[in-house]
């Protein structure tokens, strides 16, 4: 999930000198780029990224303790499984966000909520992935 976010939000969306698309679109809202460079405290991702990332690892064991418990429903596979838990992810979690917070607080238009949107799809694949890779790979040494 982090090396996801590094690789989405952080190369391509607020790039690594603050010039990226996030940052710089000249359709993005005022308020959200205030928030991200210029209001203070800045965003502890921002400021301070270790309990941001420990934070984030927390979430994938809770992501992946959700995963046990709702997947006996499921069908078998790795690659079914992987899906559906990303689009579990992304709808519960990441698109919500979405419209919540830019969207609603930040007035953050459309277009860049859409590229958001690409970017936690593929965090939300890359993380469903490991957790699916892990305990799949558990259960099936446990049935052997």
């Amino acid at each position: 999930m982090n090396l996801a976010m590094l690789a989405t939000f952080r190369a391509i969306g607020f790039g690594w000198h603050g010039d990226g698309i996030l940052i710089r679109s000249p359709m993005q809202s005022p308020k959200l780029v205030a928030v991200w460079t210029e209001l203070q405290p800045l965003p502890m991702v921002v400021a301070n990224a270790l309990p941001i990332v420990l934070g984030l690892l927390a979430f994938g064991v809770a992501h992946a303790f959700v995963y046990r418990s709702c997947t006996v429903g499921w069908p078998a596979g790795v690659w079914p499984r992987i899906w559906r838990l990303a689009a579990l992810l992304l709808v519960v979690c990441f698109a919500f966000w979405e419209f919540f917070t830019p969207f609603n607080l930040f007035g953050e238009p459309w277009p860049l909520i859409l590229l958001e949107l690409s970017f936690w799809a593929v965090i939300a694949l890359a993380e469903a992935a490991a957790i699916v890779a892990v305990i799949e790979r558990g259960a099936a040494a446990r049935r052997r």
